[in-house]
């Protein structure tokens, strides 16, 4: 399954962005959050010099429903908020995708990773342009989920293989050496690697075109 790294510019008129692009130094590290009908409800742990500055210019926004502080210190505090511009887990959550936690916004920008079918992330695409943010696809690899591809027999040779340094350059196991280990005849030993190795190749080129449009 594609995983997805996105560079997200917050909308200057979001109250996040605004705060975090005043408080350029600050960190603003969300460890939960979660939609509430047409609000958001988020814990976040800000840092900075500026820390009490930082959280009363946060409680004076009109989109700040409500800010209570769990936890403080001269530099960090641990705050929950409710909001109700969670543009971000909005659109996440609408095409049915977790968000992916912590995330950390500083001076407008966050960098998030998203594990989701390429359907989903172009649907992603699409409602973070309707709602107004920029975004950048930073990267973008395939995630392969041996567990569910290979049968447990497929896997256990794969891992011993690496193991033994089968597939090392240069090589340090040969396929004889491989075949005696895992008690197999060379010939079923290449077989079933061959096997292997093809559904995960497979799998692995199977989404070489995903990506965000």
């Amino acid at each position: 399954m594609p995983r997805a790294n996105l560079s997200i510019t917050l909308p200057s008129e979001v109250w996040v962005s605004d705060l975090s692009r005043q408080y350029s130094d600050a960190e603003f590290t969300v460890l939960a959050a979660m939609p509430a009908d047409e609000t958001g409800v988020g814990l976040v742990e800000i840092q900075s010099d500026e820390i009490e500055h930082v959280v009363a210019a946060m409680d004076g926004y009109d989109s700040v429903l409500s800010v209570n502080i769990l936890e403080a210190q001269p530099n960090r505090a641990l705050v929950q908020f409710e909001t109700t511009e969670p543009l971000l887990i909005l659109s996440l959550s609408e095409v049915g995708i977790p968000l992916e936690l912590p995330i950390t916004i500083s001076d407008g920008e966050v960098t998030v990773e998203i594990t989701a079918p390429r359907e989903k992330l172009s649907d992603l695409g699409e409602k973070l342009e309707l709602f107004g943010i920029p975004f950048d696809l930073v990267s973008i690899r395939q995630s392969i989920d041996t567990e569910s591809l290979l049968t447990d027999d497929q896997r256990q040779l794969l891992e011993t293989a690496a193991n033994r340094g089968y597939y090392d350059t240069p090589r340090t196991c040969t396929l004889t050496e491989l075949a005696d280990s895992v008690g197999l005849a060379k010939s079923t030993t290449s077989e079933k690697l061959h096997r292997a190795e093809g559904k995960v190749m497979k799998e692995f080129l199977a989404d070489d075109d995903v990506g965000l449009e």
